[in-house]
């Protein structure tokens, strides 16, 4: 037993660069140049932090979602102008598009561009509108937004005399829970103050806005090759959500009116064939097999 005179026993005493500190001069050198090190790591990885982050961004957007802006009032009260929704550019590549869905598209070489505006000359000015497109900060010129009122091969007229309503393959749509409605005057537009009478060709859509005295849609177009539809392969994608501002969030549903039995009679008319000759291939292929 040792008295405390003597000190601590050796496997007691401190060892060397602990508790009382280093006796080489190096190791007090470093201990003040590491902090400055780590901030000199950290603004030299920030560059490719942000250019990773921003491959990942245009990634997304070019092959999952996109983020759009509404330049217009086409689509109000659905839709007010200055909204951005988020388009899911993949459920298309899962399911066949809807009537009711509301999509994106683009007018390039067709319909006038949803907003006039001149190509800015300067690089860095054209850059940064590139950029705002991209992300849904500004409108693209040659996108639009609108509802799918018909299919391929649906027979689309305006209007039954009766209800003064839309039909699709003689079943009438009840348009009210999201046609425009002014918030002055209470009244809500009608389905359609111009006539039509158009079957959908193959591969192209017929497509509506819900502010039907504003605008600029099919009905419009009737005098080009496709009597007024979009090709679908114009399609970019299904806007799903509304994410700004917060006060208009809001998920974009198919209405409960293109649910209605019978909507799909003509656009599905060649599918009793299509089985019928599924439903043969088998019982011809049974009857000209080799007996055994």
């Amino acid at each position: 037993m040792r008295s405390e005179t003597e000190g601590p026993a050796p496997d007691e005493q401190t060892a060397p660069g602990e508790g009382g500190g280093s006796d080489d001069p190096a190791d007090d050198v470093r201990e003040h140049e590491e902090p400055s090190e780590k901030r000199g790591s950290f603004w030299r990885e920030l560059p490719l932090l942000i250019g990773v982050a921003l491959v990942l961004a245009l990634v997304i957007k070019s092959f999952v979602v996109q983020a759009f802006y509404i330049p217009s009032a086409s689509m109000e009260s659905t839709l007010q102008i200055g909204d951005r929704v988020l388009v899911n550019k993949l459920v298309y590549r899962l399911r066949d598009i809807e009537r009711g869905d509301i999509v994106v598209f683009s007018g390039l070489d067709s319909w006038d561009p949803a907003v006039e505006g001149s190509e800015p000359s300067n690089p860095v000015v054209k850059g940064l509108r590139a950029v705002g497109t991209a992300f849904g900060i500004v409108p693209g010129e040659k996108d639009y937004i609108k509802r799918v009122i018909g299919l391929p091969g649906d027979h689309v007229v305006c209007c039954d005399k009766k209800t003064a309503r839309i039909t699709v393959n003689g079943v009438a749509l009840d348009e009210a829970p999201y046609l425009y409605t002014d918030p002055d005057t209470g009244e809500q537009n009608i389905p359609s103050s111009q006539k039509f009478d158009v079957v959908v060709p193959p591969g192209r859509l017929w497509v509506m806005g819900d502010h039907r005295e504003v605008s600029w849609d099919s009905r419009g177009h009737q005098a080009d090759s496709g009597s007024g539809t979009i090709p679908i392969e114009s399609v970019v994608g299904r806007a799903f959500v509304v994410i700004w501002p917060v006060s208009h969030w809001q998920m974009l549903e198919i209405p409960e009116t293109f649910r209605q039995p019978g909507l799909g009679e003509a656009a599905l008319g060649s599918a009793p064939a299509a089985l019928g000759l599924a439903a043969a291939v088998p019982v011809v292929w049974a009857r000209r097999r080799p007996r055994s």
